[in-house]
């Protein structure tokens, strides 16, 4: 089994002495040293994980399901068994999807009005209809959804990607995230690195014009001084790390400095749209206030990635916003608005520019919605049988993978676990799952613990 091991790379920053110079030798070193353990050819060389943070309704968006119509405000047949949710236990009245379906492209993709931006790249998409996870509330599901556990303490997806691959850009961050003004919930454990060294970690961008905090020169302070003075801190961790140098924190904020000095020159660029044309930002809805700041963020995914970031998650409803307890319609109604075009615009762009090929990008949740009502108008979380969606990347466009049952309340057919999940993204990108391994306390653990299975159907 190939391992990837922590102790030589820190023997190696030792020797190295740890000044500045040392520090990009190493992430050199390691970026060739990982690339060089790809594990085979790799289909996708970015990922872009556009997260609906609270649960996007399957029935409503990705699964027409026309028994639910017929049935509606029945109750859900004993046959289906006890089924426990957050907010009650099974045996509520079924709620019809008040949505209208379409097969809009030329595959068997079919898309609701509640999306018809999506529905105009319908055939770019691969519709996991099956998927399934553990966690019945958002902290533990948004967790394992990003980590692979519903407990903290895992490293997260982007991070088991940076770690396994490198960066391809020694001067922006190789794992981006980009939230909006709500709170994720769980944090920075979504995008933390767990028992793994901290400098994998994803890089917080904030919203509004200054995503990235304190990155600017100091007025009246040159290159040359803020360089000495990197140097001089740079020299200090030193002499504190040699008696810690289990400390991966230590050497990720050394690895920090060295970054932000070079991000000085980088970012500005990345972050700057007055290159783009109006029809670009157009395109992602920046001319429109509903669906400006997601369109804002799927178009700084673009240049990212365009430029080597090895992966960006973007939130959309930080907090749990998709959680449509009550009001279905009001809520997924303001939700899809602010999603639709701008998703539907970045998978464009990628393809337009040559890079849907070898870019990934996944559209979903922490889990979907159930058939049953909660109250009179609203859905409960539903983490037995929900939609996750791929584009690019090596995924196979106009596909629809998995079924749920008739009311589309469990996978019946195609079930992929999110593990599956994560062990497929993983071989998208060259890496398998079972020997991308990380030694902690005598065990080789791996992002999908012990299982995961890649769902051959869904790649092209």
């Amino acid at each position: 089994m190939t391992r990837f091991s922590a102790p030589s790379r820190r023997r190696f920053l030792q020797s190295a002495g740890l000044g500045l110079g040392s520090i990009a030798l190493a992430a050199e070193l390691q970026a060739e040293d990982a690339n060089g353990k790809m594990h085979h050819a790799a289909k996708a060389k970015a990922v872009i994980f556009l997260f609906m943070e609270g649960g996007p309704s399957h029935v409503d968006l990705f699964d027409p399901k026309p028994e639910l119509t017929k049935h509606h405000g029945q109750k859900l047949p004993a046959s289906f068994g006890r089924v426990v949710t957050p907010m009650g236990t099974g045996g509520n009245t079924l709620l019809a999807s008040k949505r209208k379906f379409t097969k809009p492209g030329k595959s068997d993709v079919e898309v609701s009005d509640w999306l018809p931006h999506m529905a105009g790249v319908a055939d770019d998409l691969c519709v996991m209809r099956a998927c399934w996870a553990d966690g019945l509330n958002h902290v533990g599901s948004v967790c394992q959804m990003n980590t692979g556990s519903v407990l903290a303490g895992r490293a997260s997806l982007g991070s088991w990607a940076l770690y396994g691959l490198g960066s391809e850009n020694k001067n922006l961050p190789g794992f981006v995230v980009l939230s909006d003004t709500g709170e994720v919930l769980g944090g920075a454990r979504n995008w933390g690195t767990g028992f793994m060294p901290a400098t994998h970690q994803g890089t917080l961008f904030r919203p509004g014009p200054s995503p990235i905090l304190n990155l600017a020169k100091p007025a009246g302070v040159t290159a040359e001084q803020q360089k000495n003075k990197l140097d001089l801190i740079t020299k200090l961790n030193g002499i504190h790390g040699r008696e810690r140098s289990s400390d991966s924190e230590l050497n990720a904020r050394q690895s920090a400095y060295e970054l932000a000095f070079r991000m000085q020159a980088t970012a500005p660029d990345v972050i700057d749209f007055s290159k783009e044309d109006a029809k670009t930002k157009e395109a992602y809805g920046l001319d429109r206030k509903e669906t400006a700041e997601f369109g804002h963020r799927c178009l700084l995914a673009r240049r990212l990635v365009e430029r080597g970031v090895r992966f960006v998650q973007i939130y959309c409803g930080a907090g749990s916003q998709w959680d449509a307890h009550g009001d279905i319609e009001g809520n997924h109604t303001k939700m899809c608005l602010r999603a639709d075009q701008p998703s539907a615009a970045l998978i464009r762009d990628l393809k337009q520019r040559g890079m849907l090929d070898d870019t990934l990008v996944i559209w979903g949740g922490e889990f979907g919605r159930t058939p049953m009502s909660e109250g009179s108008t609203g859905r409960d979380h539903n983490p037995f049988g929900f939609t996750t969606v791929l584009a690019g990347g090596g995924s196979k466009p106009g596909t629809v993978y998995g079924k749920t049952d008739d009311f589309g309340l469990r996978g019946v057919e195609g079930k992929m676990h999110v593990h599956d999940l994560h062990a497929t993204i993983l071989h998208l990108m060259g890496l398998d799952h079972e020997k991308l391994t990380y030694r902690y306390l005598g065990r080789d653990e791996r992002l999908t613990i012990t299982e995961g299975v890649v769902a051959q159907e869904v790649l092209r």
